[in-house]
């Protein structure tokens, strides 16, 4: 998936700037403004009650923070003070000055006031005010607004909640797996996909706090802490500083369940561990880049996670920076002042570890002395015995692991003695797949007394249909599904597990066009006459003419070839520039994160989606600029199977999830109205 850099340029909420104008038309003396009031809110962003942009269950915590600006230069603020319902918060008040550290549109005579890890118990919309003052003895307040989402009695407990996110997986992802898998017979599908067997279904919008269209980052945060992250950051509201782990924090639902229950959690992916989805479980941070950092927290943290499984790629950050292949760096990495109450108090309050800057740290040899089982292949995975396993530990690629097409063709040749496939270019031929490490994770993680939360990510859903590589998120897609049998099987042997099935977002614009109106070996023929009178006129057959493409599926549960004739065709409504052919790709594009990926053999691999294809000279041109389809605002499907699965039917946000989820960890009712929840102010 592509990574976004944080736009961090915030200019004073239209509520303010508007006070401000009307008392220099006045002549009134200026004063101290508030820029920034966190958590979020339209009251203080523009006036307006409602919508309520921050919502917490009762005492999930979160931090308070303010930046205020002098009315002048040479003054300062020398004083600030948080309250909720006109009632003063009994907490240590950090003041940072902004003489160093802040965005450049931030006066550096300007001050960031901060409060960590505070909680609510009563249900309900809450006012927020912050007033500061300055050194002159002029002050100001602002006024914002939170909710409390209730829990009331009711329902059955869930003990375990396992999260399915087919990264980038929407509808035509969904249903383009369908067709290959299950094939269809005069318009009913012959074998449904697991995820289709659910009984419940429902819709998600996916915005971010600051775009329609989101990232990875907010897309998969907002399902495990109830809140709006802008993009690129996980964990934690946007602030004016340059800093990527200080920002003010919310707690997420596996920090939350396990404080409150001690459950564990389980984190497998088939990317890097480091990325946006897996990270957006467990770590705090506006930079979803700062790798370092990131990997160090999830075992630095682990007692406020209840972090028991890691498995999926990226021993690139695990290992001493010395050590070829390493990604580890200082600019990296996190560590929190002792002496600053503004990065200490995160420390006091929430309880993290203090961090420190050390890109030669050994984390593999820490994760063992921590108890962690570690396994670097299929073959040793295999061998654990998840009865005797308390804790595992699972890297299987230098960065992200290869996709299921590559993976699947590199056992089929192994198995006829043939090397030299993409996976022996990797120099991981011996990787798992996404089941496998499923089976593994939920043999560890049920042996949790007190429950567990389980995160599964598909990764290369997302990542193939950036690179518009059909075949491969196709495979990713098929691969995820296997996954997601394993989980429902799991729940129905376990009554009091849910499981839901999602995304993200959808990447690409993805759409099932059609069908090939000719075989294989025709196909062939016209890519090398070329053109799009060959390619795309001759080939393309839609309506009726697309037919029932007939993919046969061989016994390790993938196609026996992607090549077949009358093949489904797939286009993008999100796509950059490429050449197509409707072939499957030998080789995937270059993926910039693989350590050695400017060393042969990887470094002929297409460098971009203009380097392949190039033969039938059929050029698509994009919507987009850049080599990558994007993301798109489009809603995206959820699927929902055990206790509690019908509170996820009709249309919902991304955060409303993660109040059904911790509703059915507490063994409450969703209220009636909850989409929109009953609202009744505190005075």
């Amino acid at each position: 998936m592509t990574h976004h850099h944080p736009l961090k340029s915030h200019p004073l909420s239209l509520f303010a700037t508007a006070t401000l104008l009307g008392l220099a038309s006045l002549g009134v003396q200026a004063a101290p403004t508030v820029s920034r009031l966190t958590p979020p809110s339209e009251l203080f962003a523009s006036g307006n009650a409602a919508p309520v942009i921050a919502r917490f269950l009762p005492g999930q915590r979160f931090d308070l923070q303010a930046t205020v600006r002098p009315d002048e230069a040479g003054k300062s603020i020398s004083s600030a003070r948080f309250a909720i319902d006109g009632k003063a918060v009994d907490a240590t008040v950090a003041l940072r000055s902004c003489a160093t550290g802040c965005l450049s549109a931030v006066p550096t005579n300007a001050t960031i006031a901060t409060v960590r890890a505070v909680s609510n118990a009563k249900p309900g919309i809450h006012t927020l005010t912050v007033t500061a003052t300055q050194s002159d003895g002029q002050s100001v307040t602002a006024t914002g607004n939170f909710e409390v989402v209730p829990l009331l009695a009711g329902g059955q407990k869930v003990k375990n909640i396992i999260i399915m996110l087919g990264d980038g997986m929407g509808a035509a992802q969904r249903t383009g797996a369908r067709i290959v898998a299950g094939g269809y017979a005069q318009g009913k599908t012959i074998t449904p996909l697991a995820m289709d067997t659910f009984p419940v279904t429902g819709m998600v919008k996916t915005s971010s706090l600051n775009s329609v269209v989101t990232d990875s980052a907010p897309g998969m945060t907002s399902y495990v802490s109830g809140n709006k992250n802008n993009n690129n950051e996980e964990g934690v509201f946007p602030d004016d500083t340059i800093e990527a782990f200080d920002n003010p924090r919310i707690e997420y639902l596996s920090e939350y369940l396990h404080r409150t229950q001690g459950k564990a959690l389980g984190l497998v992916t088939t990317a890097d561990v480091f990325d946006a989805t897996p990270a957006g479980n467990a770590v705090h941070t506006s930079s979803r880049g700062a790798g370092t950092g990131i990997v160090d927290q999830f075992l630095d943290d682990r007692k406020l996670t209840g972090l028991t499984v890691l498995m999926g790629g990226g021993r690139k950050w695990f290992v001493p920076a010395t050590t070829p292949g390493s990604a580890r760096g200082d600019k990296t990495d996190y560590a929190f002042s002792a002496t600053e109450a503004h990065t200490s108090e995160i420390v006091k309050r929430w309880g993290a570890a203090p961090g420190s800057v050390d890109k030669e740290r050994d984390l593999l040899a820490e994760f063992q002395s921590a108890g962690f089982r570690y396994t670097a292949d299929k073959t040793t995975l295999d061998s654990i015995n998840p009865a005797k396993t308390d804790k595992l530990l699972g890297l299987f690629a230098h960065s992200n692991m290869n996709v299921a097409l590559d993976k699947i063709d590199g056992r089929r040749n192994k198995a006829r003695g043939i090397t030299g496939r993409v996976v022996d270019d990797y120099g991981l031929p011996d990787q798992p797949m996404l089941d496998e490490m499923t089976a593994k994770a939920l043999g560890v993680l049920e042996h949790q007394k007190n429950g567990f939360v389980l995160m599964v990510e598909g990764a290369s859903i997302d990542k193939q249909a950036h690179n518009m590589d059909t075949e491969r998120w196709l495979l990713d897609t098929i691969e995820f599904d296997r996954a997601i049998k394993l989980t429902q099987e799991f729940a129905r042997t376990h009554g009091d597990t849910l499981v839901i099935v999602t995304a993200d977002h959808e990447c690409s614009g993805a759409a099932l066009i059609g069908g090939s109106r000719v075989t294989d070996a025709r196909l062939q023929e016209l890519v090398r006459e070329g053109g799009v009178a060959n390619i795309r006129d001759k080939v393309v057959g839609i309506y009726e003419q697309a037919g029932f493409p007939k993919y046969k599926m061989a016994a390790d549960g993938y196609p026996e070839t992607t090549d077949i004739d009358y093949r489904i065709l797939v286009g993008y409504g999100a796509n950059a520039d490429r050449y197509e052919d409707f072939r499957t790709n030998e080789r995937p594009l270059q993926d910039s994160q693989q350590p050695f990926v400017k060393k042969e053999p990887l470094s002929v691999y297409p460098a971009g989606p203009m380097n392949r294809d190039t033969e039938g000279k059929f050029l698509v041109t994009g919507q987009v600029p850049g080599e990558s389809a994007v993301h798109t605002a489009t809603d995206i499907p959820l699927s929902a199977f055990g206790p509690g699965a019908w509170s996820f039917t009709g249309v919902q946000d991304n955060t409303d999830v993660f109040f059904k989820l911790a509703q059915a960890a507490n063994g409450v009712q969703i209220p009636a109205d909850f989409l929109p929840i009953k609202r009744t102010i505190r005075k």
